[in-house]
């Protein structure tokens, strides 16, 4: 008995009996807790239906409200009661009733008996990934909120305000470093019992009792102060949308839920037939033992988000209807942005210049100095390569540089540690042709001989702003015409993604480009990778690679032409 699961059920009761039946007759215990809203007389009828499991208990129980202290409050009764319980326990998985497991509890059993020490967590630090949609980060952290968001929404604007204004901060108790990440976790009996144990638990429990939405940042936060090996990833696939509300999974889902090869998914909707049926058979045909990685399944829900939130072209709504420009065009001639080549290929600029013709800038928005093509600090126009004057008007530098050398493509290289002011004027513009690579500027940042802190923070700020980057790449009126890629989508085929650039840029050439330039040494991109996740910093923008460092998913190169 090395696996125990606590169930925060709240709705849809069958279901939850038809999980909590399945994981005891697996010999796995469970210990339910039931939202105090739910009526007695129902609660009661729950609870006899599963009297007669010895492995199933009920924990104490408390009105739950979403994003306050009471999800934690009723995790805390049910992990405590667990461990009394069931001495016998090493792992503690966290699960809500519309979970479903995927994969059989004895898979499960065995992978978490090959990692006995690693608590399974994510656990971000909250200044170096933005992960939030439309929430609160540091100042989670740093205010009070005694009021529900959702019950009494003016006043928790209002007292929010009210602190800002007066700069009123709280203090951050001695040990505790602020984390955040997904509510579901598989904790070992070692790091929850230090959590539930701690001397100073009344103090902690008492502060993080104002943070806003504790349920993911308690645990998260704590772990890291107990745990002596985190994995900062959950082995639950949860996924959410736009508006930060959790995907539903219904029965046309299977083959996605398959291939994630999590071992438990949330959210399943409760009419599932199908679903329940297939993953509750622990006789169905046994599948491949691949380590759970929901990120092969991101392209299928960033497609589905697109498209909530941008519509099919040509068909408008009113809360998708583009504000119209005031412009008669925003500049005078077609030019091509280069994003992340330049870290993936030796001499990539010189390599441009002989396929393309016309003039191939450097970083045109580096931080110093506009790299002007040939080293040049002045061009026509009289544009001068400061960079205090460039970003005085980063749009009009553009628009000018192009008037003054029209009748000549122009082409240049950019990337996160750019000046990013003129992106949303680039993103507007049809004569732009935009090339990205996403995640590229982890391969210099992997050989760097710098301490791994250092390492680190930079990842986070090159994150920080890619993310920025590519959302303004997705959001409406994009006009720009764009290929990108993550850089594991790019590196499956870098010939035949280059291809089809080339064609559009300078008409068809040969089939297949042999003359590429000489390409950075990426073998050690997989293990960088784990090391930032690990050191709380999330890689979001690089794709999947596989532990031996190859593609783990060979999908279709993530494209798309607007204009």
């Amino acid at each position: 008995m090395t696996l125990g699961f606590v169930l925060l059920v709240h709705t849809a009761f069958d279901r939850a009996e038809q999980v909590a039946r399945y994981f005891a007759a697996n010999g796995c215990p469970v210990v339910v807790h039931v939202d105090g809203k739910v009526r007695p007389r129902l609660f009661q009828q729950f609870r006899d239906r599963l009297a007669d499991e010895p492995l199933i208990r009920f924990s104490r129980r408390t009105r739950v409200e979403w994003g306050t202290w009471s999800i934690v409050r009723a995790t805390q009764m049910a992990s405590a009661r667990l461990l009394k319980d069931f001495p016998d326990v090493r792992h503690v998985f966290l699960a809500s009733g519309s979970c479903l497991p995927l994969r059989p509890v004895a898979e499960l059993r065995d992978y978490l008996d090959a990692h006995p020490e690693t608590d399974f967590i994510e656990s971000v630090t909250t200044d170096h990934v933005t992960w939030t949609v439309d929430g609160l980060e540091e100042e989670r952290f740093t205010l009070r909120f005694p009021f529900s968001w959702r019950r009494h929404r003016r006043l928790f604007d209002a007292y929010v305000a009210v602190q800002r204004r007066l700069g009123l901060k709280r203090r951050i108790p001695p040990g505790v470093s602020p984390h955040l990440g997904s509510q579901w976790w598989c904790l070992t009996r070692r790091t929850l019992d230090s959590i539930l144990t701690a001397p100073d638990r009344a103090a902690i429990d008492s502060y993080f009792s104002k943070v806003w939405i504790p349920d993911e940042s308690y645990f998260q936060s704590l772990t890291r102060r107990y745990s002596t090996q985190v994995e900062s990833r959950p082995l639950t696939l949860s996924k959410f949308d736009v508006h930060g509300k959790p995907h539903i999974f219904y029965n046309d889902h299977q083959p996605l839920l398959e291939r994630s090869d999590c071992f438990v998914a949330r959210k399943i909707w409760p009419r599932a037939e199908g679903l329940y049926a297939t993953f509750l058979d622990d006789n169905r045909t046994a599948t491949r033992r691949a380590e759970p990685n929901p990120g092969k399944i991101d392209r299928v829900f960033s497609k589905a988000n697109e498209r909530r939130g941008q519509g099919r072209p040509g068909l408008y709504s009113q809360a998708r209807f583009p504000a119209p420009g005031l412009e008669n065009g925003l500049t005078c001639a077609r030019y091509n942005v280069f994003s992340g080549l330049d870290q993936l290929f030796e001499d990539f600029g010189s390599w441009l210049s002989g396929r393309l013709g016309g003039r191939v800038h450097g970083h045109l928005y580096a931080p110093d100095r506009a790299e002007f093509a040939g080293g040049e600090t002045v061009m026509n126009g009289c544009l001068s390569d400061s960079a205090a004057l460039r970003d005085y008007r980063p749009t009009q530098f553009l628009s000018n540089l192009l008037w003054s050398t029209r009748g000549e493509r122009q082409t240049f290289l950019f990337g996160p540690g750019d000046a990013q002011d003129v992106v949303p004027f680039i993103a507007r513009d049809p004569n732009a042709t935009i090339v990205a690579v996403s995640g590229a500027w982890a391969v210099p940042l992997s050989a760097s001989n710098a301490d791994f802190d250092t390492v680190k923070a930079e990842a986070a700020r090159l994150q920080r702003a890619e993310l920025v980057f590519l959302r303004t790449l997705r959001t409406p009126g994009v006009a720009a015409r764009v290929h990108q890629w993550t850089l594991a989508d790019f590196l499956a085929d870098p010939p035949e993604r280059l291809r089809a650039v080339m064609d559009e840029m300078s008409g068809p050439g040969p089939r297949r480009l042999t003359d590429l330039p000489a390409m950075r040494d990426t073998r050690g991109i997989p293990d960088f990778l784990l090391r930032l996740r690990n050191g709380g910093v999330k890689p979001l923008v690089m794709g999947n690679f596989d532990s031996n460092g190859t593609i783990a998913d060979r999908g279709p190169a993530a494209q798309r032409h607007a204009g």
